[in-house]
């Protein structure tokens, strides 16, 4: 159901922290523009634990609203409270999204048993489920038995695995009939020649026709086309986690002219060297001049 490149996108602030939803809009224009097939708001890229409720309400309805049903919208309302993870999805179910990203609950760790139990009872509000595999993030990892069990359900259909293991793509392929899209950009070539559909980019933020035709090349079997592009961006690939994401990601969206790079604490801006070293690496990939 969800294949192609998507853009985990960041969520622009103003200058005093408020969230910009005009440049949120005008982010959303340059993704499409640049051949992404659909858009992810409020996840890790999108500074999501920093977001109230209502503006990761209205976050999502701006990017549904802005998209026009263009690409598709996979919503993130996650959370390592069930009963909020619901409430998010209820929220946003009719806006018109296509799914929901539900990343594993953390910081509270809880067992296979209790994840099961949590992504049911939001598969069961009705709208698409993609899991969100992250265990440097929640500390506890989607153990593929889980994945296997929960993709009998009929609105488990995708995987986001960000684990940074290409072989768990192999793993879950085997296990069970479930899409399977990258959560590494540096992983979605490897990853998508043993089974993954695509990709939930953060570099496609910044360069989303270089993402979008590398999925699209690898997608279509043109795996030299597809190479060639891995190897030309692959530094940008890995340089925007040189700090934790999204603080990289931002810097380099304003080294591309989009905006300033603002955050909410406890992020803060990119160390200087590491700045330096991120704006050779996109001078390098063409990206900025």
């Amino acid at each position: 159901m969800f294949e192609g490149a998507y853009t985990a996108l960041i969520t622009p602030f103003c200058r005093d922290g408020s969230v910009d939803y005009g440049k949120l809009r005008e982010l959303v224009e340059l993704q499409i523009a640049g051949g992404i097939d659909g858009l992810v708001p409020v996840g890790t890229t999108g500074e999501s634990p920093t977001l109230d409720t209502e503006e990761h309400v209205e976050v999502i309805r701006v990017v549904v609203e802005a998209a026009a049903r263009r690409v598709k919208i996979v919503a993130g309302t996650g959370a390592n409270s069930t009963a909020e993870a619901l409430e998010l999805t209820k929220r946003v179910k009719d806006m018109g999204v296509d799914g929901t990203l539900q990343v594993t609950p953390y910081y509270n760790k809880p067992t296979q048993a209790g994840l099961i139990r949590h992504f049911s009872a939001v598969a069961d509000l009705g709208l698409p489920v993609v899991l969100y595999n992250v265990p440097g993030r929640a500390g506890c990892e989607i153990a593929i038995a889980t994945i296997a069990e929960l993709a009998k359900h009929p609105n488990v259909v995708c995987v986001k695995e960000a684990g940074g293991s290409v072989d768990r793509v192999s793993r879950i392929k085997a296990a069970c009939d479930v899409g399977v899209l990258s959560g590494d950009d540096g992983l979605t070539l490897p990853m998508m020649s043993v089974g993954a559909a695509g990709v939930i980019s953060v570099a496609s933020n910044v360069a989303p026709r270089a993402v979008a035709d590398l999925v699209h090349a690898a997608a279509a079997g043109r795996w030299d086309d597809a190479r060639a592009l891995h190897y030309k961006y692959y530094a940008l690939f890995t340089d925007i986690f040189i700090e934790t994401n999204p603080v990289p990601i931002k810097a380099a969206l304003e080294m591309a002219g989009f905006g300033p790079a603002v955050y909410r604490l406890p992020l803060c801006e990119l160390a200087a060297a590491n700045r330096d070293k991120l704006q050779a690496t996109l001078r390098n990939c063409g990206v900025v001049k």
